[in-house]
């Protein structure tokens, strides 16, 4: 009798403890696959496909001023439309700007203008010299809106070289004008509106 209580005893004991090691074993590969759709995620969304950019413009400032602006390759140049609301009727500077950040209330974690080769600020194609970044000023009808389009030779996307490449800009909008005189910002007051270009 002895016999068959120490034999149930053993053999509970085994398969207790083999259903524990199961259990243990399920659980770290659940851990394994969330970690490893989690990086997935983050890779995705964060990548650049090679197609159109779309940036989603934000206000900023507490203005009420949002937009898009589409990014598009167009052979050995890039186009952008820029489309906003919201304004105030007149003339205001738009710009790109060094850091695809636009996490601070009044844009500034966006840096200044976008400058890879060190020139001074000016009017886009001056002989004096100017950003990359330096776009120019677009005029907002009396409802507040406005579609503004630009393209250039001198900007890429995803194309790896640090002088060209608008991949993690910001787009800026601002309040003012630009002089293209004053420096290195062009006096164009306040930023309104951002919106970061995929990283």
């Amino acid at each position: 009798m002895k016999k068959i209580s120490v034999f149930a005893l053993a053999f509970t004991l085994a398969f207790t403890t083999s259903c524990k090691s199961d259990k243990k074993e399920t659980n770290t590969t659940e851990t394994e696959v969330e970690s490893t759709n989690n990086t997935e995620k983050t890779t995705t969304e964060k990548s650049y496909d090679g197609g159109d950019v779309w940036v989603n413009l934000n206000a900023k400032s507490g203005s009420s001023v949002k937009g898009t602006a589409v990014f598009e390759n167009k052979g050995d140049s890039v186009s952008m439309l820029l489309t906003v609301s919201g304004l105030e009727p007149g003339e205001h500077a738009v710009h790109l700007h060094e850091k695809s950040d636009c996490s601070a209330e009044d844009g500034t974690s966006t840096g200044g203008h976008w400058n890879p080769t060190g020139q001074p600020h000016g009017k886009w194609g001056a002989d004096e010299g100017y950003h990359k970044g330096d776009i120019g000023n677009f005029t907002a009808s009396d409802n507040g809106k406005a579609t503004f389009t630009f393209a250039t030779d001198e900007w890429c996307i995803g194309c790896g070289d640090d002088t060209k490449d608008i991949l993690g800009k910001a787009i800026i909008i601002h309040q003012g004008t630009d002089d293209f005189t004053t420096q290195p910002t062009g006096a164009a007051g306040g930023r309104i509106s951002c919106g970061g270009v995929i990283q």
